[in-house]
This record gives C-alpha cells, structure tokens and sequence, in this order.
C-alpha cells in the first residue's frame, strides 16, 4: 500500500538528518531567499533554533548559501554573541558595560564564578549553568545587570545572584527526588 501523498511531501521535506529544527531554518533561508547578505540574520536563527552553532550547522549554512565554510566561521566567530558549544540548562549573563562594572559587576562575575566553580564563559560540569559577559546589555540604569534565562535582574550583588541561581537549582533538585520517588 503506498503511503499517503501528505506522508510523501512530509518525507521529501524533512531533513536528511531527521532533525526537525533543520526546517525551521530551511525557512528563514527561504524567506531570506539564499541571499548571502542575509548571513549574519540567519546565523541569529540558526543559533535561536538550535541553542548554538555546530559545525554540522555552519556548513550546512555554507552550502545552502553558497559560501566558503570558512567565510561562514568567520563572520559567527567575529561577533561576541555567537556561541559554538551548547549552553547550559541555564543562562547567566552578567553585563560588563562601563555602568554596570562602574557598580561592581566584576565583583558579581567573580564571586558567582567560585561559587559554582565554572569560568566566566564556560558551563559546569554538570551542564546546569553556563556563565557569561556580555559588553552592554543596554539597561544601564538597572546596573549592575544580569540576564538570566532571558529575565533581567536588576541592581544584583553577588550574593543576590548567588541565592538567586541556589534556591532556582535547590528547587530543580526537589522536583527531580519528588518525581522520583
């Protein structure tokens, strides 16, 4: 019995990987129609869709808008906020924006940064929280200013950021024993 004609068409669409995500972005190349000037825009969704950028999706940008694989890692790797490696369960990121630093935001980075042992940059080795700056947030009247998990927390001392990420992390760890037993 042949497959239905919807079961076909959905079969010719998807990518040969089978990751879904890959149509998300076959999409805004369309919309982008494979323009190369359009490259930067599509990195932004590229990353968006599959939370960074691996090399798997940086050639297949490349070939998709016909471009050298090395123009296409030079221009993600030129600009700060790209990232190559996958992030962790949770995001912070501490604006090291002259008011923000002004304020003490070294301070927030540093402390945080022993507290959960993991390098400004970088992810524990659990995976549970990645930690990074960014050059300005734009909130400078919030300062000194985290981003975490996309909510901006304003006027953070590192003892607030700490507490913040510990109750967040404790509460995870509950619901995880609650559920498993």
């Amino acid at each position: 019995m042949a497959a239905p004609a919807t079961d076909r068409r959905a079969q010719q669409d998807a990518h040969p990987s089978g990751d879904e995500r890959f149509a998300l972005l076959d999409k805004a190349l369309k919309r982008a129609r494979f323009e190369q000037d359009q490259l930067v825009e599509l990195l932004h969704t590229a990353q968006e869709v599959f939370g960074h950028l691996s090399d798997d999706v940086l050639i297949y940008l490349a070939r998709q808008l016909r471009l050298p694989p090395s123009r296409v890692l030079g221009v993600a790797s030129f600009y700060h906020l790209f990232t190559f490696e996958p992030p962790g369960d949770h995001i912070c990121t501490v604006c090291m924006g002259t008011a923000c630093y002004v304020k003490g935001a070294e301070d927030v980075v540093r402390e945080t940064s022993e507290a959960f042992d993991v390098p400004a940059g970088e992810t524990t080795d659990d995976g549970r929280l990645t930690l990074w700056t960014a050059r300005c947030v734009g909130s400078c009247g919030l300062a000194p200013v985290v981003v975490f998990d996309g909510t901006v927390l304003a006027k953070q001392t590192p003892q607030d950021l700490i507490a913040h990420v510990r109750e967040l992390l404790a509460a995870e760890d509950a619901a995880a024993e609650e559920e498993a037993g």
